[in-house]
């Protein structure tokens, strides 16, 4: 078909240039958004008197049957059109005449797509806002649950001191919770309209661009005309959080891969989110938490994609910049999709807290308790650090833990030690006099999640 833009050619583009050029197999996503920001223009445009309100009618009612038709599958966009502008730009003609070329008035592609694509990000960090939320409602409600569930916690992935699977998870909810802000900061600062900014320079008609802004919930318009239609740093935040989303998903699918292993069987996972082996019957695989975590390098890639194909542009638009729909599409969606499944798998997990919390006993994670206790009976620190390292050897060639050592063999080993070591060192006592803000104590996790129900409520109303 012709050109939107022909006139200053004497022969036909190329094909392989021409499907290489084309947009329409990917930006056809945003045609709701296309349609959207038309609308907005053509009621600016009649408000200011550039288009007559019967023009104003004419193409407010064709725009609506086209995205209408689209819907109900009666219109398909097909790889005929170069681009989605095209595509409504060329059937709203078809459909009203002469009133459908005004359209375009007093605006670019590049400001149109650069709208397009703000309407269709600002969109789906609404969604991606909605799952996220979700996830920290599911974190939450298993640290209500899990106050009292001891475990061993980790570092270098050996076995530390003892806290609650409450503690475990809060951690995990401060990452999500970080996220979430994240999402509504890239909203607030990416949502000022470029609709008007027109090639680069603005145009000689008379637009009311803060009321377009207006029109489309906009905070107002984009103050620099050039940066307008070159501007993609929301895209790159955007895929920046979701990286950063995707990467405590994977850390977390880790964890979960790990503690569903015949070693620690600290879960069982749901049936619906795992699977067999086709040989070996006995295998309940954690698959989605592995396809989280090999999905992370998917949304990682597209972050460097466009940090790469932008480093180098100048101003002002760059053919370069199409490559930021594909790429930024895959991402959303991946994240969208891993959101939604592992917060399905953490909801329906089974925690198996008697092996838990038989793990942190004989872990020795109450070692540091033990040397706590010689301190608080006038011992050095430095001298109750090697005197616990030689109960943990003794209990190691012995094979206990330090709960059913003797009081005998504490005394062989220190002078110092009383019947109160064991009330010292039971798990129960190490998580609870941990009471400082951010710690594993009870009460304390018990006024986070309080914290956290009341954000959650707060978030829920706005």
């Amino acid at each position: 078909m012709a050109q939107l833009w022909g006139g200053r050619f004497t022969k036909e583009t190329d094909q392989l240039v021409y499907n290489f050029n084309a947009s329409i197999g990917f930006d056809q996503k945003f045609y709701e958004q296309d349609i959207r920001g038309s609308m907005a223009h053509v009621k600016m445009l009649a408000r200011q008197g550039i288009l007559t309100e019967q023009e104003k009618e004419q193409i407010l009612e064709g725009l609506e049957g086209i995205v209408k038709d689209v819907k109900e599958g009666t219109l398909e966009i097909t790889a005929e059109y170069e681009d989605i502008h095209s595509f409504v730009e060329a059937n709203l003609i078809e459909r009203i005449g002469d009133a459908g070329k005004k359209l375009h008035t007093g605006r670019s592609r590049n400001d149109q797509v650069a709208l397009d694509m703000k309407l269709y990000v600002r969109d789906e960090i609404d969604e991606l806002k909605e799952l996220v939320f979700h996830l920290l409602g599911t974190i939450n409600h298993i640290m209500e649950e899990n106050l009292e569930t001891y475990m061993p916690g980790f570092t270098h992935l050996q076995k530390a001191q003892p806290l609650t699977l409450a503690h475990h998870m809060g951690a995990y909810y401060e990452m999500f919770y970080r996220d979430y802000g994240r999402l509504k900061d890239i909203r607030e600062r990416m949502n000022y309209c470029p609709l008007g900014a027109g090639a680069l320079a603005g145009t000689t008609y008379p637009l009311d661009r803060e009321y377009t802004a207006q029109l489309l919930e906009f905070k107002g318009a984009t103050r620099n005309s050039m940066d307008s239609v070159s501007d993609r740093d929301y895209v790159i935040e955007l895929l920046s959080a979701m990286a950063t989303i995707m990467m405590h998903l994977s850390r977390f699918s880790e964890e979960i891969i790990i503690w569903n292993s015949n070693e620690y069987q600290f879960v069982e996972i749901d049936d619906g989110y795992s699977t067999g082996s086709s040989i070996m019957p006995q295998k309940k695989n954690p698959d989605i938490a592995e396809l989280v975590r090999g999905k992370t390098g998917r949304v990682y890639g597209a972050l460097m994609s466009i940090l790469t194909t932008m480093k180098g542009l100048p101003l002002a638009y760059n053919k370069d910049m199409q490559e930021d729909k594909e790429l930024t599409f895959d991402a959303i969606d991946t994240t969208k999709g891993c959101l939604a499944l592992f917060d399905g798998m953490l909801a329906t997990l089974q925690f198996k807290k008697d092996v838990m919390e038989r793990s942190a006993r004989n872990g020795f994670t109450n070692a540091t308790d033990a040397a706590d206790y010689l301190v608080n009976h006038g011992v050095p620190f430095r001298d109750a650090h090697g005197i616990v390292g030689r109960l943990v050897l003794f209990c190691l060639e012995k094979g206990i833990s330090l709960d059913e050592m003797t009081l005998d063999e504490y005394k062989n080993i220190s002078p110092v030690f009383e019947e109160d070591i064991y009330e010292a060192i039971s798990l129960k006592t190490c998580v609870e006099k941990r009471v400082t803000k951010g710690a594993p104590g009870p009460a304390v996790m018990k006024e986070t999640v309080e914290e956290n129900k009341r954000f959650l409520e707060e978030e829920r109303k706005k």
